[in-house]
């Protein structure tokens, strides 16, 4: 079965159709949040440290960390400031990052402080851009979200996007990278605009599991954009999609009916042996409460003690 291995400097954890469902937590983004890209901006770092500690304390399996401020040059500004907030959420947390940014020299700038081997989001299909971040991959060893778009955009072609997907993994095996080390996006469409975006990613997920062999992952909550109530749409998109084959998601862990589905689905596909890491999340569940529960510890080696196995548009919540 196909394994992509990411870790912290004291905890690993596998990505796989054989393990639970890596959650990638989302929340430290300052796109679309104002008030945290002010924060960032000014060194302050207060909602960042609670973001990171609550994403953990939910379940998260990695933490997304973005520091993409808007600023006049992004290209002077965001490689300092998000190696800054990666050695910072390091500090906090234990478990693997995910690196996040558009900028190759903010991923450069990231990836010499990141301890552990982490997560990069993303690579798309130009060539450029391709070229500019692969030899990043293969220096540090690490492997790399690929998004389904490349020149000519975001197709709502699935087929297209099966291809773009595949001639990203020919690539990166040209730069010595193996497809286990390649994560796959297939591009979440909004279900609110194109009503056909949920079957179409359940069948690209089937064949990039299939045919190519890889890992998958997306912004989950980019297929209710748009539509009221989007927890609800989330909580039903996930575990339908693990069932196509997507093996992680970048999503917000702290919303207990979307990390509850998830947790369901690990029981339905048997990665949660023995039902052990719901029985220790849900023993005390009372009907009705809205909170989060709090995820049992995880132990050394990326295993969870309940059992559980301890990273582009997308919108978020």
């Amino acid at each position: 079965m196909t394994q992509t291995v990411v870790a912290s400097q004291t905890r690993t954890a596998l990505i796989g159709f054989d393990q639970p469902f890596c959650v990638i937590g989302e929340r430290i983004n300052p796109t679309g949040r104002k008030k945290l890209a002010a924060e960032m901006l000014a060194g302050n770092f207060d909602t960042v440290k609670a973001d990171a500690l609550a994403q953990v304390a939910a379940g998260a399996t990695m933490l997304d960390v973005n520091a993409g401020v808007t600023s006049i040059d992004p290209n002077l500004s965001e490689p300092p400031l998000l190696a800054a907030t990666i050695e910072l959420v390091q500090s906090l947390v234990d478990i693997p990052l995910c690196i996040d940014s558009s900028v190759p020299a903010a991923l450069a700038a990231a990836l010499a402080v990141c301890k552990g081997r982490p997560l990069v989001n993303s690579v798309t299909g130009e060539v450029d851009r391709l070229e500019l971040v692969l030899p990043l991959c293969k220096k540090y060893d690490v492997p790399v979200i690929a998004i389904s778009n490349d020149e000519t955009g975001i197709s709502e072609d699935p087929d297209v996007r099966f291809e773009v997907a595949k001639k990203i993994v020919e690539h990166a095996m040209d730069y010595g990278i193996k497809p286990h080390d390649i994560v796959v996006d297939p591009l979440v469409m909004p279900i609110g605009a194109m009503g056909t975006a949920g079957l179409q990613v359940f069948a690209l997920l089937r064949r990039l599991r299939e045919e190519l062999k890889v890992n998958t992952s997306c912004g989950a909550s980019n297929v209710s954009f748009g539509l009221p109530h989007r927890h609800g749409i989330n909580a039903a998109f996930l575990p339908m999609a693990i069932a196509s084959g997507m093996t992680s998601a970048i999503m917000n862990p702290c919303r207990p009916v979307e990390m509850e589905a998830i947790h369901a689905a690990n029981v339905l596909m048997g990665t949660d042996a023995n039902c052990q890491t719901w029985i220790s999340t849900y023993r005390d569940h009372v009907p009705g409460n809205t909170t989060s529960p709090t995820a049992a510890p995880a132990a050394p080696g990326g295993r969870r003690r309940g059992g559980r196995e301890a990273r582009r548009p997308r919108a978020t919540a």
